[in-house]
């Protein structure tokens, strides 16, 4: 077996490859890595190489590429797939380091410690001058309860912090066992001391601390943020630190990296700005080492993957027979979680036709998968979605009901705290298509963008809506109708559903004006990669 290190990795990580009986270790550089590709069984990357196409292409016995950190961007996934080549990083590993620099950051905020550093260091002595506060009986408001975020809280409960959190893809039970108050996102902002990101970017999350976010907040709130920079509005940050609004605002990640020395937040004496080291320890390395060692290890010696971030290959016929189904069973959950409201609690699959008397794992997976990826920074897939759902603590259902039809379909449930979203599908000429949404038939193509809507069924609806995508420049592609069957009461308008596909993504804006008709009782956006 070839173990080939591309680039710097913790000793121990080296040494447990080394102890394998009969393993051959290359360690290696960026720079000259390549010449040992031909033989590599694993190759074990940071992130400073590119693993392509090409790359893979001159590794033709290669087995599993392992990423010593988190993303894995410098990796061509679907190419790895493609290839048959099992990706697998380790999430977590730096979540303390992440964790510590967060409080760190908080600390010197609370005492002023950078100012006071360079004042000091100037021979002044300004003890009036940098009066600080305590963490103690200040309100921590913790956005995102992934591993960092949970670190987060862990540690701030040592300094006596009430701690709030807003995650809505974490049950009730888990805020329960941290000891954490689980509230919206509104509430979090109106109450907190402090405010600190540790989410994923997504649609919603982009530009998460806006002006109206700054509004919504305390006199004098304190913001951390390691997470992602397109989480803040710039602007709206630098308004509310010269407001005072903001008492001071911390930055380890920034939307451009690095930062231009003229950046404009740069020139506001209330921020503190470390350049993207929250992860960065001594400790960290050597875990994300030791654990991408093991994982590699295990899965060589059992097959058993832990991490993975792609689909492990499938037979040709394994894929021709179920392929389209995975592909299906994660567009729905994708579809489902788009339009739920409230924490998840459990996901219901139902399989009918065929496919019910199948070996159902990997469509679970898929469809959990589907319903993960709205809120991960990483990716879920077939082999890690159970894992992340269990950690979260989801509940898991399956159902077969070998129906005769004109067609096999997935129907996936998803109950949250605040109801229940149920859609289902079928491959229609090789393409994963929507038939139904809360019981309510409409066929439509899940790609690309699109817009669902609940409207009451009334003359003007569908004009009104070709009418506001109209004056916003946006092309309807197609536009797919589906009406309930029953009056929600004697008298009232039966209940719609539409789902409209356009050219290009939709703004929460021209949403916003979809919804300013009174029968339109939600206008959604959903995003479907290519």
């Amino acid at each position: 077996m070839n173990i080939l290190i591309a680039e710097p990795m913790a000793p121990a990580g080296i040494d447990l490859f080394r102890s394998r009986s009969g393993w051959n270790v290359i360690v290696s550089n960026p720079k000259e890595y390549a010449l040992h590709l031909a033989d590599a069984d694993a190759l074990v990357v940071r992130s400073a190489v590119q693993v392509t196409a090409k790359v893979l292409a001159k590794a033709p016995k290669l087995r599993v590429i392992g990423r010593a950190g988190v993303g894995v961007d410098n990796v061509d996934l679907p190419a790895a797939t493609a290839a048959g080549v099992l990706v697998m990083n380790t999430p977590g590993g730096n979540a303390v380091s992440v964790a510590e620099h967060t409080l760190a950051l908080m600390l010197a905020m609370a005492r002023h410690i950078s100012p006071a550093n360079e004042s000091t260091r100037k021979g002044k002595w300004e003890k009036k001058k940098f009066l600080g506060s305590e963490l103690r009986g200040k309100t921590l408001g913790v956005v995102g309860l992934g591993s960092i975020g949970r670190e987060t809280v862990k540690r701030a409960r040592a300094f006596d912090m009430r701690i709030i959190a807003s995650d809505p893809y974490v049950t009730s039970q888990t805020a329960r066992d941290l000891n954490v108050e689980l509230v919206p996102i509104s509430t979090l902002f109106a109450q907190s001391d402090y405010i600190t990101l540790h989410v994923s970017l997504t649609p919603e999350t982009n530009g998460l601390l806006s002006r109206d976010a700054f509004a919504a907040m305390k006199q004098g709130v304190r913001i951390v943020n390691c997470a992602r920079g397109e989480l803040i509005d710039n602007e709206a940050l630098g308004e509310a630190l010269a407001s005072g609004k903001c008492a001071g605002a911390a930055l380890d990640v920034f939307e451009t990296e690095p930062p231009s020395p003229d950046f404009p937040l740069f020139a506001a004496p209330l921020l503190l700005a470390t350049p993207h080291i929250a992860g960065a320890t001594e400790e960290a390395q050597e875990i994300v080492g030791v654990r991408i060692a093991e994982q590699i290890v295990e899965y060589l010696e059992s097959g058993v993957a832990i991490n993975a971030v792609n689909m492990p290959a499938l037979s040709p016929e394994q894929y021709r027979s179920i392929g389209p189904y995975i592909s299906l069973a994660e567009k729905l959950g994708n579809f489902a979680a788009y339009l739920a409201k409230g924490n998840p609690k459990t996901v219901r699959l139902h399989y009918f036709g065929n496919i019910a008397a199948s070996n159902t794992n990997l469509l679970r997976n898929s469809g959990i998968a589907g319903v993960l990826n709205r809120s991960l920074s990483y990716k879920a897939n077939l082999v890690n979605a159970m894992q992340i759902a269990e950690q979260r603590g989801w509940d898991v259902a399956e159902v077969h009901e070998k129906r005769t039809g004109p067609m096999d379909s997935i129907r996936i449930e998803l109950e949250t705290d605040a109801g229940t979203t149920t859609v289902e599908g079928a491959v229609l000429l090789g393409k994963s298509r929507l038939v139904q949404v809360d019981g309510i038939y409409c066929e439509a193509h899940l790609s690309g963008h699109l817009i669902f809507m609940k409207n009451q069924d009334v003359p003007g609806v569908i004009g009104y809506v070709g009418s506001v995508l109209g004056k916003n420049r946006i092309n309807i592609a197609n536009f797919s109708l589906g009406r309930g069957d029953v009056r929600p009461s004697p008298g009232e308008p039966f209940e719609a559903i539409a789902v409209v596909s356009t050219d290009d993504a939709v703004p929460e804006a021209v949403l916003a004006q979809l919804r300013e008709n009174p029968a339109v009782k939600l206008a959604r956006a959903v995003e479907f990669s290519a």
